[in-house]
Protein backbone atom coordinates (compact mmCIF):
# COMPACT_ATOMS: atom_id res chain seq x y z
CA UNK A 1 0.00 0.00 0.00
CA UNK A 2 1.34 3.41 -0.80
CA UNK A 3 0.42 6.90 -1.64
CA UNK A 4 -2.24 5.65 -4.91
CA UNK A 5 -5.47 6.82 -2.59
CA UNK A 6 -3.63 9.26 -0.56
CA UNK A 7 -5.79 12.90 -0.74
CA UNK A 8 -3.50 14.66 0.58
CA UNK A 9 -6.08 17.46 2.96
CA UNK A 10 -3.50 18.55 4.78
CA UNK A 11 -1.28 19.46 2.51
CA UNK A 12 -2.73 22.92 1.44
CA UNK A 13 -1.33 23.66 5.02
CA UNK A 14 2.26 22.79 4.85
CA UNK A 15 2.35 23.91 1.29
CA UNK A 16 2.20 26.97 3.05
CA UNK A 17 4.63 26.82 5.71
CA UNK A 18 7.30 28.41 4.42
CA UNK A 19 9.93 28.38 6.99
CA UNK A 20 9.84 25.32 7.41
CA UNK A 21 10.57 24.49 3.76
CA UNK A 22 13.11 26.83 3.42
CA UNK A 23 14.74 25.66 6.75
CA UNK A 24 14.49 22.08 5.42
CA UNK A 25 16.12 22.82 1.63
CA UNK A 26 19.13 24.40 3.61
CA UNK A 27 19.79 21.11 5.07
CA UNK A 28 20.26 18.93 1.30
CA UNK A 29 20.13 21.97 -0.84
CA UNK A 30 24.25 21.18 -1.49
CA UNK A 31 23.47 17.47 -2.09
CA UNK A 32 20.72 17.65 -4.96
CA UNK A 33 21.77 17.87 -8.57
CA UNK A 34 21.93 16.48 -12.15
CA UNK A 35 19.46 14.56 -13.02
CA UNK A 36 16.80 14.14 -10.53
CA UNK A 37 13.72 12.20 -9.71
CA UNK A 38 11.51 13.18 -6.65
CA UNK A 39 9.08 10.53 -5.04
CA UNK A 40 5.57 11.66 -4.12
CA UNK A 41 6.09 15.35 -4.99
CA UNK A 42 2.18 16.10 -3.84
CA UNK A 43 1.85 19.72 -5.12
CA UNK A 44 5.45 20.36 -6.21
CA UNK A 45 6.15 23.06 -3.83
CA UNK A 46 9.73 21.36 -3.09
CA UNK A 47 10.45 21.53 -6.25
CA UNK A 48 10.20 24.99 -6.50
CA UNK A 49 13.41 25.17 -4.26
CA UNK A 50 15.77 23.41 -5.92
CA UNK A 51 14.36 23.10 -9.46
CA UNK A 52 17.40 25.70 -10.75
CA UNK A 53 20.10 23.35 -9.44
CA UNK A 54 19.10 20.14 -11.46
CA UNK A 55 19.76 19.50 -14.73
CA UNK A 56 16.35 17.28 -14.90
CA UNK A 57 13.74 16.15 -12.60
CA UNK A 58 11.27 13.46 -13.07
CA UNK A 59 8.33 13.88 -10.80
CA UNK A 60 6.86 9.95 -9.70
CA UNK A 61 3.22 11.08 -8.27
CA UNK A 62 0.46 7.76 -8.28
CA UNK A 63 -2.24 10.12 -6.42
CA UNK A 64 -4.15 11.11 -9.12
CA UNK A 65 -5.62 14.16 -7.59
CA UNK A 66 -1.96 15.58 -6.97
CA UNK A 67 -0.73 14.44 -10.29
CA UNK A 68 -3.31 16.75 -11.76
CA UNK A 69 -2.23 19.24 -9.56
CA UNK A 70 1.05 18.83 -10.85
CA UNK A 71 -0.08 18.91 -14.49
CA UNK A 72 -1.26 22.51 -14.00
CA UNK A 73 1.68 23.94 -12.71
CA UNK A 74 4.28 21.99 -14.77
CA UNK A 75 3.39 20.89 -18.29
CA UNK A 76 5.11 23.13 -20.11
CA UNK A 77 8.30 22.79 -18.32
CA UNK A 78 10.54 21.03 -20.54
CA UNK A 79 12.97 19.74 -17.56
CA UNK A 80 10.09 18.31 -15.83
CA UNK A 81 8.79 15.08 -16.75
CA UNK A 82 5.60 14.17 -14.95
CA UNK A 83 4.62 10.51 -14.07
CA UNK A 84 1.19 8.95 -12.55
CA UNK A 85 2.88 5.94 -11.33
CA UNK A 86 5.22 4.64 -8.83
CA UNK A 87 8.55 4.72 -9.02
CA UNK A 88 9.83 1.88 -10.84
CA UNK A 89 13.23 0.52 -10.67
CA UNK A 90 15.79 2.03 -12.69
CA UNK A 91 19.42 0.75 -12.57
CA UNK A 92 22.15 3.15 -11.66
CA UNK A 93 19.69 6.37 -13.98
CA UNK A 94 19.84 8.93 -10.98
CA UNK A 95 22.09 11.64 -9.86
CA UNK A 96 19.92 12.27 -6.65
CA UNK A 97 16.69 11.18 -5.66
CA UNK A 98 14.30 12.45 -3.26
CA UNK A 99 11.52 11.44 -0.43
CA UNK A 100 10.43 14.43 1.13
CA UNK A 101 7.97 12.77 4.04
CA UNK A 102 7.11 10.06 1.89
CA UNK A 103 8.42 7.19 3.30
CA UNK A 104 6.30 7.16 5.84
CA UNK A 105 3.67 6.74 3.60
CA UNK A 106 4.80 3.50 1.36
CA UNK A 107 4.38 0.32 3.90
CA UNK A 108 7.11 -1.78 2.86
CA UNK A 109 9.57 0.93 3.10
CA UNK A 110 12.68 -1.49 2.73
CA UNK A 111 11.92 -2.78 -0.65
CA UNK A 112 11.46 0.86 -1.30
CA UNK A 113 14.79 2.12 -0.04
CA UNK A 114 16.52 -0.73 -1.56
CA UNK A 115 14.44 0.10 -5.11
CA UNK A 116 15.87 3.79 -4.94
CA UNK A 117 19.19 3.26 -4.02
CA UNK A 118 19.97 0.56 -6.76
CA UNK A 119 18.24 3.26 -9.35
CA UNK A 120 21.33 5.82 -8.24
CA UNK A 121 24.69 6.33 -10.30
CA UNK A 122 27.81 5.78 -8.13
CA UNK A 123 28.00 8.31 -6.08
CA UNK A 124 24.65 9.62 -6.26
CA UNK A 125 22.70 10.64 -3.25
CA UNK A 126 19.62 8.97 -1.84
CA UNK A 127 17.74 12.11 0.22
CA UNK A 128 15.25 11.32 3.03
CA UNK A 129 13.04 12.88 5.70
CA UNK A 130 10.48 11.42 7.73
CA UNK A 131 8.59 12.12 10.79
CA UNK A 132 10.60 11.31 13.36
CA UNK A 133 10.35 9.44 16.81
CA UNK A 134 7.16 6.85 16.91
CA UNK A 135 5.72 8.15 20.21
CA UNK A 136 4.79 11.19 18.91
CA UNK A 137 2.79 8.64 16.47
CA UNK A 138 -1.08 10.49 16.77
CA UNK A 139 -4.38 10.64 15.32
CA UNK A 140 -2.66 12.97 12.81
CA UNK A 141 -0.77 10.32 11.47
CA UNK A 142 -2.97 7.84 11.28
CA UNK A 143 -5.30 9.97 9.41
CA UNK A 144 -2.79 10.99 6.65
CA UNK A 145 -1.73 7.29 6.04
CA UNK A 146 1.06 7.16 7.90
CA UNK A 147 2.22 3.73 8.58
CA UNK A 148 5.19 4.64 11.00
CA UNK A 149 7.34 7.62 12.40
CA UNK A 150 11.25 6.81 12.51
CA UNK A 151 14.29 7.41 14.36
CA UNK A 152 18.10 7.12 13.85
CA UNK A 153 18.19 3.07 14.44
CA UNK A 154 15.26 2.33 12.59
CA UNK A 155 16.83 4.19 9.75
CA UNK A 156 20.20 2.48 10.34
CA UNK A 157 18.06 -0.98 10.49
CA UNK A 158 16.70 0.15 6.73
CA UNK A 159 19.91 0.83 5.14
CA UNK A 160 22.36 -1.68 7.02
CA UNK A 161 21.96 -3.72 3.89
CA UNK A 162 22.79 -1.48 1.57
CA UNK A 163 26.64 -0.89 -0.49
CA UNK A 164 26.68 2.85 0.73
CA UNK A 165 29.96 4.76 1.06
CA UNK A 166 28.75 7.46 3.93
CA UNK A 167 25.45 8.31 5.32
CA UNK A 168 24.62 10.99 7.88
CA UNK A 169 21.35 11.94 10.03
CA UNK A 170 20.30 14.79 11.85
CA UNK A 171 16.85 15.43 13.85
CA UNK A 172 15.77 19.30 13.41
CA UNK A 173 12.57 21.02 14.58
CA UNK A 174 13.06 20.80 18.21
CA UNK A 175 10.23 23.27 18.57
CA UNK A 176 7.83 21.10 16.54
CA UNK A 177 8.63 18.02 18.44
CA UNK A 178 7.19 19.82 21.54
CA UNK A 179 4.51 20.95 19.90
CA UNK A 180 3.38 17.72 18.95
CA UNK A 181 4.50 15.85 22.22
CA UNK A 182 1.84 18.97 23.73
CA UNK A 183 -1.00 17.92 21.17
CA UNK A 184 -0.82 14.40 21.77
CA UNK A 185 -1.08 14.59 25.56
CA UNK A 186 -2.98 17.09 25.76
CA UNK A 187 -5.23 17.71 22.77
CA UNK A 188 -8.33 15.63 21.77
CA UNK A 189 -9.30 17.00 18.35
CA UNK A 190 -6.21 18.03 16.53
CA UNK A 191 -8.53 19.21 13.81
CA UNK A 192 -9.90 22.36 15.74
CA UNK A 193 -8.19 25.55 14.40
CA UNK A 194 -5.40 22.75 12.55
CA UNK A 195 -4.64 26.26 9.81
CA UNK A 196 -4.22 28.53 12.41
CA UNK A 197 -1.71 25.95 14.89
CA UNK A 198 0.29 25.42 11.65
CA UNK A 199 0.59 29.30 10.71
CA UNK A 200 1.99 29.28 14.69
CA UNK A 201 4.12 26.39 14.27
CA UNK A 202 5.61 27.93 11.32
CA UNK A 203 6.04 31.18 12.82
CA UNK A 204 8.64 29.49 15.39
CA UNK A 205 10.88 27.78 12.72
CA UNK A 206 13.19 30.55 13.52
CA UNK A 207 13.58 29.53 16.95
CA UNK A 208 13.73 26.22 16.03
CA UNK A 209 16.55 26.37 14.29
CA UNK A 210 18.65 28.27 17.25
CA UNK A 211 17.26 25.58 19.51
CA UNK A 212 18.54 22.83 17.49
CA UNK A 213 21.66 24.38 17.59
CA UNK A 214 21.79 24.64 21.51
CA UNK A 215 20.83 21.13 21.93
CA UNK A 216 23.17 19.51 18.80
CA UNK A 217 20.33 18.49 17.32
CA UNK A 218 19.24 15.72 19.68
CA UNK A 219 15.58 15.86 19.08
CA UNK A 220 13.25 16.94 16.48
CA UNK A 221 9.99 16.74 14.74
CA UNK A 222 11.47 15.45 11.79
CA UNK A 223 14.56 13.35 10.51
CA UNK A 224 16.46 14.11 8.06
CA UNK A 225 18.94 11.15 6.32
CA UNK A 226 21.57 11.81 3.19
CA UNK A 227 22.63 8.51 1.68
CA UNK A 228 25.34 8.56 -0.55
CA UNK A 229 26.06 5.27 -3.30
Amino acid sequence: MTKINYQGWELEHFDNSKNFRNYQNDLIKNYIRGYTAEIGPGNGENLQLYLDRVEKVDLFEPSKILFENLQSKYHDNQNVLLINKEFPLTPNTYDTILYLDVLEHIQNDLDEINKSFNSLKSGGKLIINVPAFQHLYSKFDEDVNHFRRYDKKSIKDLIQNLDHSSYQMKYYDSVGYLLSLISKVFLNNYKKNFHQKIKIWNSLIPLSKVLDKLFFNLFGKSLIIIIKK
